[in-house]
């Protein structure tokens, strides 16, 4: 219901600000100037399709890449691709005044070269998601959409707060390996989900200065011994089999979170369920925090 009183009210917007011009400074630094705010959009990145639909503007996505799939809506659209294989025809076909991506693609020269309107925006950190939920308000709808933006990060944070609350004494601090992916690639202190851990009262093992999401030699992992591992479903399953990690000890204390593939989407995406990622992530900590 709140979304569908949203979503009337951007739609009564509209006409307004089709007489005003909109200018919004993406991740590149680049100024990207419209003549009003966009009624067709491509989003080429999970995390940002899922904001503009939290700020009402999923009935403005003409398209978007193959992994979005929140909110359920957006099943239907048209899908146009992943990081590195962006169909560009598809894309230049239907005409949409921007296209939202991510800093990572491939296709922003290209599709600039052949005169599509970009936005580049991609959040790794919590500044990062305030910064783009207040461009992306400002896209849809001016400075009172930038105000909405404020108001979803606000309501984040409560959710964060409320989640690291539900943590007992007895989890906080425990020293957690968070895996993104098999390589392996860890959330560093310095990510997103890095910062949220340290709401969360728990110790990550991947320092800031190794950046946000750094590759690590697995030898690392063994040396920083965590207490507690979380880690997709996709990637668990041979944890055992890397050199010497039976030896760490949460492996020895079977203290692995393993996360299932609709979860693995909710704490990898950098945007509005970041709360409910930090209820994933406190329920880890509730669960194995007992075993110390």
């Amino acid at each position: 219901m709140r979304r569908s009183l949203r979503a009337v009210v951007f739609a009564l917007w509209l006409p307004l600000l089709a007489h005003a011009g909109i200018t919004v400074t993406d991740d590149r630094g680049v100024a990207v100037a419209l003549a009003a705010s966009p009624t067709r959009i491509v989003s080429l990145l999970p995390s940002l399709t899922e904001a503009v639909c939290e700020l009402g503007g999923c009935a403005r996505l003409v398209a978007t890449d193959r992994y979005s799939n929140h909110p359920a809506s957006v099943h239907a659209l048209p899908k146009t691709g992943g990081l590195d294989d962006a169909n560009i025809e598809i894309i230049v076909a239907l005409k949409a005044d921007v296209v939202l991506l991510g800093l990572s693609s491939r296709v922003i020269d290209r599709l600039e070269a052949l005169g599509v309107t970009v936005v580049v925006l991609e959040p790794r950190s919590n500044a990062d998601v305030r910064r783009v939920l207040g461009r992306l308000g400002l896209l849809l709808a001016g400075p009172a959409g930038a105000a909405t933006g404020e108001r979803v990060w606000q309501r984040l944070q409560h959710e964060i707060d409320a989640a690291a609350r539900t943590v007992p004494a007895e989890a906080r601090g425990l020293r957690v390996y968070y895996e993104v992916d098999s390589a392996p690639y860890a959330a560093g202190e310095s990510s997103f989900i890095g910062e949220t851990l340290a709401r969360l009262h728990a110790k990550n093992i991947v320092p800031a200065s190794l950046g946000p999401f750094p590759k690590l030699n697995p030898e690392f992992v063994v040396r920083a011994d965590p207490q507690l591992i979380m880690v997709h479903q996709r990637s668990a399953d041979r944890l055992g089999d890397r050199p010497g990690w039976q030896n760490i000890r949460a492996m020895r204390e079977q203290r692995v979170c393993r996360f299932s593939a609709e979860e693995g989407d909710v704490l990898s995406r950098p945007g509005p369920r970041m709360g409910e990622a930090a209820r994933l992530m406190a329920r880890c900590l509730r669960e194995m925090g007992g075993r110390r």
